[in-house]
């Protein structure tokens, strides 16, 4: 396995790590330590190439650290990204080369399951290095963090709801779900038991079709849902999706959703702004993810009452957020950005 460093301005490590024999490919990045070691999860995707991978893991990683730090967590920010389909590509053996990736950073990162990856991988690396969160089994083992990001973004709509849409509950409400993974799909659940109508949309067709039968929602096809008739757009799949070109195509009142890194740009979220739709800045939405995984970090004896209470943190800090930017007449986008970076100019490095 060949580990090369590559010096990138603003971050503080970036690896690309390969091994052909493995079909590995995969990068890592650490974007701050100041708040804490860096936190962020593994993901892997049949990238376009190596520049798409190299792309995506620092924009990820960024947007780490700007998470940990508005769910005033202890933690900076990382991420990493392997290449390749994981139903066909990934195996034990590439699993522990990842370990032993992660282990030369001797703790300055910690890796958690995300896109592509599962519970069970954790348990794999875990055998190589210590610095593995959302494992399935241990003391302080957390599991798959999906369901509490679900859980987060569920609160996220309902205060977004209230402020763009004047509505006190989610009944009756339509919301249009694209991405259907773990946190799509346990997102899905909780709408349709709110009483909300769905519509959902994912690449996996088959996917699409066994949750809207279970929550009674209507599947079309994922070139389709950005543009759907609903009160609420929930972008839970790949980044990147609100941009110059989709913005115009939306009939929503606002966007609130699980995917990481939903703007291609800051501008778009002004060209939200300015088309009237309110934008919930992804990274506040989808905090409930890494406040799970941080009580395995951190070793957090009593998880329930830790994620809750950062959850309804995060919940107020959306609510700040939203009212600012009401008051400024600006994008939320911003108003989060500036908070963030406030946050980060004020604490000492850990």
């Amino acid at each position: 396995m060949k580990i090369e460093r590559l010096d990138i301005d603003g971050y503080e490590e970036v690896l690309r790590v390969e091994d052909p024999d493995l079909r590995l490919l995969a990068f890592i990045a650490v974007h701050s330590t100041r708040l804490g070691p860096a936190a962020g999860g593994m993901r892997m995707r049949p990238y376009a190439d190596e520049r798409a991978a190299l792309h995506d893991v620092l924009r990820l990683s960024r947007g780490m650290t700007y998470k940990n730090a508005a769910a005033d967590l202890p933690l900076g920010g990382g991420k990493a990204v392997v290449v390749g389909d994981p139903a066909h590509d990934k195996s034990p053996a590439m699993l522990a080369a990842l370990g032993r990736a992660i282990a030369t950073l001797d703790g300055r990162y910690w890796t958690a399951e995300d896109m592509g990856m599962s519970p069970e991988d954790m348990a794999v690396m875990a055998a190589e290095t210590p610095y593995v969160a959302g494992l399935a089994s241990g003391q302080f083992a957390s599991g798959d963090p999906s369901p509490i990001t679900a859980r987060g973004v569920f609160n996220a709509i309902g205060v977004t709801a209230r402020r763009a849409l004047a509505r006190t509950d989610l009944s009756g409400l339509t919301i249009a779900v694209q991405g259907l993974g773990h946190v799509g799909e346990h997102l899905c659940r909780q709408l349709a038991d709110a009483g909300c109508g769905l519509i959902v949309a994912d690449t996996d067709a088959g996917r699409a079709d066994r949750v809207a039968r279970g929550c009674g929602g209507q599947v079309v096809a994922p070139d389709e849902i950005v543009a759907q008739g609903a009160d609420v757009f929930a972008p839970c799949a790949v980044g990147g999706i609100l941009n110059e070109r989709s913005i115009p195509t939306l009939k929503v009142g606002a966007v609130a959703g699980g995917a990481n890194n939903q703007l291609e740009t800051l501008d778009d979220g002004d060209r939200l702004h300015a088309h009237g739709i309110l934008y919930a800045p992804d990274y506040i939405v989808n905090g409930g993810g890494i406040i799970n995984v941080a009580t395995e970090i951190l070793r957090v004896e009593d998880r329930e009452p830790y994620v809750t209470r950062h959850l309804k943190s995060l919940e107020a800090t959306l609510e700040r957020v939203l009212e600012t930017a009401k008051q400024e007449d600006v994008s939320p986008a911003r108003v989060a950005d500036r908070t963030v970076e406030a946050i980060l100019a004020e604490k000492r490095p850990a």
